[in-house]
């Protein structure tokens, strides 16, 4: 068993999600009010570790009335634990598990950053070789009671969740701007598909307007 994954996000209209400085400010006020709604229903919310390093996410529920047993368990997929020991994703508001790759383990278990996380309560999941195995982390998730996970990037983990056939639902939000640039992040990066024949097909379930962007939700066809 696996949990129920829903990949959120904002893009622009050429469906780039933060420009080639990081600037990642794209979602109304009202779609902000939306993202913390739908993590108020998920067990779990996930990003990668580029996600970490770039923003220092809190990954709690906090743009709506919410009590701090409503924030889902953060789960971070971080290969050679790269977090940082004072990232806000390790204090106190939720349970944190952190997922690691068994290359690394002997390196990592020696450092004092492992140590000071355990003393915090972080939880670190070992599977995989040089990266993490996301369908293991998966099934480690749901046993943990993770029904409902929330996946909220970045582009390479969100390629990398598609390509293991791992992600249910798509909900996007497209905001009427242009942001343009090579080195820009899209909504999926990582290695891509090689044939348009490979490309994952989606069925669209719901579109509607939110202040000015427009929110677009799509099952994804397994």
């Amino acid at each position: 068993m696996m949990p129920y994954v829903i990949l959120n996000a904002a893009m622009t209209l050429d469906g780039k999600i933060a420009t080639r400085t990081g600037s990642s400010n794209i979602s109304g006020a009202e779609d902000l009010k939306r993202v913390h709604e739908l993590r108020k229903q998920c067990d779990g919310i996930m990003v990668g570790i580029g996600t970490v390093l770039a923003d220092d996410p809190r990954l709690t529920v906090h743009k709506i009335d919410a009590k701090k047993t409503d924030n889902p368990v953060r789960v971070v997929v971080d290969s050679r634990l790269q977090t940082p020991h004072d990232a806000r994703i390790t204090n106190d508001d939720a349970r944190t598990i952190i997922a690691c790759a068994n290359e690394y383990k002997d390196e990592i278990k020696s450092s004092e950053k492992y140590n000071d996380f355990r003393k915090k309560g972080v939880s670190i999941f070992w599977s995989g070789d040089k990266r993490v195995d996301l369908k293991s982390l998966m099934i480690y998730l749901h046993e943990e009671g993770i029904e409902k996970l929330m996946l909220e990037g970045g582009s390479t983990l969100n390629f990398s969740m598609i390509k293991a056939g791992l992600i249910d639902e798509i909900s996007i939000c497209v905001a009427p701007m242009i942001a343009g640039g090579v080195n820009s992040k899209t909504f999926f990066d990582g290695e891509g598909f090689d044939t348009m024949d490979e490309a994952v097909r989606l069925e669209l379930l719901d579109s509607y307007n939110l202040d000015k962007d427009l929110i677009l939700k799509y099952k994804v066809l397994k």
